[in-house]
Order: structure tokens, then C-alpha cells, then sequence
């Protein structure tokens, strides 16, 4: 009884502690996504290149104070700003 018991409270706890290693890791994938951008010199200009290195000190301070939440937001929002800037370059050249 104590063997099931114990199995038990090991299963649920690693259950319960499964989505906090999920958001450290799309954390840090965003990281490496938006260090990966700034290091290509993608097809961005200035300015939001700037924007992009400021939100990645942000995300990194968010990161380090454990708010990994705070991270994924600010990491998520910054790479689609990136890729609709990039899609919106890619229109054949109109503009």
C-alpha cells in the first residue's frame, strides 16, 4: 500500500512540475530564436533591431528573476513582429 501510495505523489508531482520545464524551454527557444535573428542580420532595420535587443534584455531579466511567463510573452511577441516584417518584405518588392 505505501508503494502505491509513494508511486502516486511521484506521479503527480512530476505531472505538476511538467509545464514549468515546458515554459523554461519555450522561454529559452524564443532566446535562442531572437539571439539568432539579431546574429543572422535578417532583414531588419534599425530600429526594430533595437526594439529586438531591448526586448531580449527584458526577456532575460524576466527569465533570470524565475518569471518565465513574462519571458514567453515578450519573446513570442517580438518574433512574430519579426516574422510579419519579414513576410511583409517578402511582397515582391511593392511599396
Amino acid at each position: 500500500m505505501k508503494r502505491t501510495a509513494l508511486t502516486g505523489l511521484f506521479l503527480a508531482a512530476a505531472l505538476l512540475a511538467s509545464p514549468v520545464f515546458a515554459a523554461e524551454d519555450l522561454c529559452g527557444a524564443n532566446l535562442q530564436t531572437i539571439k539568432d535573428d539579431l546574429a543572422s542580420g535578417s532583414d531588419i532595420g534599425e530600429e526594430q533591431k533595437t526594439e529586438l535587443m531591448e526586448t531580449q534584455k527584458a526577456a532575460m531579466a524576466a527569465h533570470a528573476a524565475g518569471d518565465d511567463k513574462k519571458c514567453i510573452e515578450l519573446t513570442t511577441k517580438a518574433i512574430d513582429d519579426v516574422d510579419q516584417s519579414d513576410a511583409g518584405d517578402s511582397d515582391g518588392g511593392s511599396k
